[in-house]
């Protein structure tokens, strides 16, 4: 069954927008670190990806891998001094420095000015789009549910209580704007090579919102949220045209109110934790059975050792025996009988 090369397009700028939704998810849904400036680095990929193919001469494969490169040496240099920064302070400092690099390529001779940059050839295609947004998914998955991923929670969740686990948060934070502005800067080499011509106002202020808002609206931190919200924010303005003349004429006001409503009536997003959130909801109903076994333990005890001092003193090891007995009837397995233990040695010493 062949697509009509409308949707083809759709599908491919669907797969480079789950890459900059992913990439960007790591810093601000992982790591708790608000970057408004995530576009900029879409925008080094695609320059240089696509001056070394066209003045350059050079493979597509290597473009691709020197454009995310040049993304993460920059995501290096800027994320050093910022990310000590928090909060609204990351934020201006992000995007001040994605107008510094949009402003740089605008007055740079080789990415061609306010003319842009022509002549790319056309490389990109479906197949290879999808290939590296299942790629970059795939890493992500790994990542998360990895020592570095789970450090990366800790921070976003609590920065204090992340460096006083011996967590260094500004090393791990600083890894994580790389890894993310080498996807972003992949992402932006497939662009360059899909449309095949490059101006300074594809990678503006408005991108990176454009790029948040699927994050948001898929639902932070979690896995599959910011790939729904690319998909979703991909195919909801060109849906809207087909609903009449005057919604297709005033779509993107009807596009702002939609995520207005959506906000409003879902603010965690459209799958909200994902499948982190069902970990989590999992560990916490096993830390409340456990809990209730400890507790259904101490009881017991109470009441054993009521009526072991109504028939006399019993000794350490009467009262530990008891403890081991009654650990192992409960269920509490060895967390309730250490917990009890620790009562009955202490009860019986004083």
């Amino acid at each position: 069954m062949m697509i009509s090369p409308y949707y083809y397009q759709l599908l491919v700028i669907a797969s480079i927008n789950v890459i900059m939704a992913l990439s960007l998810n790591l810093v601000t849904g992982c790591a708790g670190q608000l970057s408004l400036g995530h576009a900029a680095f879409m925008g080094i990929g695609a320059y240089t990806a696509g001056i070394l193919t066209s003045v350059y001469g050079l493979s597509f494969a290597v473009a691709l891998i020197a454009g995310g490169a040049m993304a993460a040496l920059f995501g290096l240099l800027v994320g050093l001094p910022t990310l000590r920064l928090k909060g609204d302070y990351l934020a201006i400092a992000t995007l001040g420095f994605g107008e510094i690099i949009r402003v740089s390529i605008l007055n740079m001779k080789v990415t061609g000015g306010p003319f842009g940059l022509r002549g790319i050839s056309k490389q990109t295609n479906l197949t290879i789009a999808a290939i590296a947004a299942v790629l970059v998914y795939w890493t992500m998955t790994r990542l998360m549910n990895s020592r570095f991923g789970r450090a990366l929670t800790a921070i976003r969740e609590d920065e204090v209580a992340a460096v006083a686990m011996g967590i260094d948060v500004t090393r791990h934070k600083v890894l994580a704007f790389v890894i993310s502005a080498a996807w972003a800067g992949i992402a932006g080499g497939l662009f360059a090579h899909w449309f095949r011509y490059l101006h300074p106002s594809s990678f503006a202020f408005s991108a990176s919102v454009e790029i948040l808002s699927m994050v948001v609206l898929g639902g932070m931190g979690s896995l599959e949220g910011p790939v729904i919200g690319a998909a979703v924010l991909t195919y909801a303005p060109e849906l809207l045209r087909g609903v009449s003349d005057f919604v297709s004429q005033h779509r993107m006001m009807f596009y702002g109110a939609l995520l207005v409503v959506m906000m409003l009536v879902r603010p965690q997003g459209l799958v909200g934790t994902g499948l982190n959130g069902l970990r989590v909801s999992k560990f916490r109903r096993s830390r409340g059975l456990e809990q209730s076994g400890i507790d259904m333990v101490r009881r017991r005890f109470a009441s054993a050792m009521k009526r072991a001092q109504r028939k006399g003193s019993p000794s350490p090891c009467v009262v530990n025996e008891q403890l081991a007995d009654l650990a192992v009837r409960s269920g509490a397995g060895s967390s309730g009988t250490g917990v009890a233990g620790g009562g009955g040695e202490e009860h019986a010493g004083s």
